[in-house]
């Protein structure tokens, strides 16, 4: 199913959840929306589903305006990160739900109804768990369960809303890896609402970055991290160093430092550049000059938190190692430079 959304806004009261949006998605894909809190995603979400009705623009389901049809006939599977598990009903009769309640005329008899939800708790790995109330089982297979009722409907899309939100870290890297192989074997479009980057970055075919209600950049994974549009999608996707200066003829000055870093293509004026920890490396050549505040080990790497002359924010450089000989002393003077960079003018 192909979904194409044209100048959709929505708005609760006198605030605008969307500000019209144009995305088309194509059938197959696997889109993530990411972006911080208020940004609208869940909305786009939910007018998707038919729960929220646009004032204005129009979503399309393949040839179809999507205005015209029920919310059964969307037939839109969705999971969010609560389950909505029905707590009285075993695996089974949750995962048979959506199949029960179908009209007469299109629900399947008890013995195809018992082979398809078995089908169902087998392809995402539960059927032994087919007898349990969810109060007996994880929250990791409560999800699962989700997710087979989700397909137990036979979609023609599936929307995902923060579905791995309430989940430990583990089990939320064990999802997501399974979450992209059951999509790959089904070839269902999708769509993943999230505020966790590495959750877009590593799950999707396509990252959309909204903010404030507004498409900020849309494009694969590695194009949105390591080609951001602006300082936005660049400060929100993954760690950044932020340093404030001046541009003039190509050339970024950063306050308090006697360097210059080319940037063609920026206008002169005040400006910011953005690069990320391990794109930031101690010197012992032309560099700025910065004192250690404190170093710390993160996931078997060396952290440093330095200050600079003139510069509100504080940075952080990723030097790999746990060396304690290598580490220099909390108040040392250091040289550091950003090896890749990306400068911005300041619209503030």
């Amino acid at each position: 199913m192909r979904i194409a959304l044209a100048g959709v806004h929505k708005c609760f009261g006198e605030f605008p959840a969307l500000g019209g949006i144009d995305l088309a998605i194509a059938s197959g894909q696997l889109l993530a929306v990411l972006g911080p809190s208020g940004a609208g995603k869940t909305t786009l979400l939910r007018v998707l589903a038919g729960l929220e009705k646009p004032e204005a623009g129009s979503v399309r389901f393949g040839d179809r305006d999507a205005a015209t049809l029920s919310l059964r006939e969307r037939r839109v599977g969705l999971v969010s990160q609560h389950y909505a598990l029905f707590p009285h009903l075993s695996v089974f009769e949750n995962v048979a739900f959506g199949l029960r309640t179908r009209p007469r005329r299109e629900r399947p008899a008890g013995e195809e109804l018992r082979r398809r939800v078995d089908d169902l708790l087998q392809r995402v790995q539960i059927a032994d768990l087919r007898d349990r109330l969810p109060s007996q089982i994880s929250g990791g297979q409560m999800q699962r369960v989700a997710l087979a009722r989700a397909l137990a409907i036979e979609p023609s899309v599936l929307l995902f809303d923060e579905p791995f939100g309430a989940l430990d870290a583990k089990v939320r890297r064990e999802l997501r890896g399974w979450l992209r192989q059951m999509h790959d074997q089904t070839g269902y479009t999708t769509v993943l609402v999230t505020h966790d980057q590495e959750e877009a970055l590593e799950l999707a075919d396509r990252v959309v970055v909204l903010r404030a209600g507004r498409i900020e950049q849309d494009g694969s994974p590695d194009e949105v991290y390591s080609n951001p549009a602006n300082a936005f999608v660049f400060d929100f996707l993954g760690r950044s160093n932020r340093l404030s200066g001046q541009v003039r003829k190509s050339c970024f000055h950063p306050d308090g430092s006697a360097i210059t870093l080319p940037c063609a293509g920026v206008a002169d004026g005040p400006a910011c550049l953005y690069a990320r920890p391990h794109d930031t490396v101690m010197t012992s050549a032309a560099g700025m000059s910065a004192q250690v505040v404190f170093a710390q080990h993160r996931a078997g790497r060396l952290v440093l938190t330095l200050a600079l002359p003139q510069q509100i924010d504080r940075l952080e450089v990723d030097i790999g190692t746990r060396d304690a000989t290598t580490v220099p002393a909390i108040g040392e003077t250091v040289c550091v430079l950003p090896t890749r960079y990306r400068v911005f003018a300041d619209r503030t």
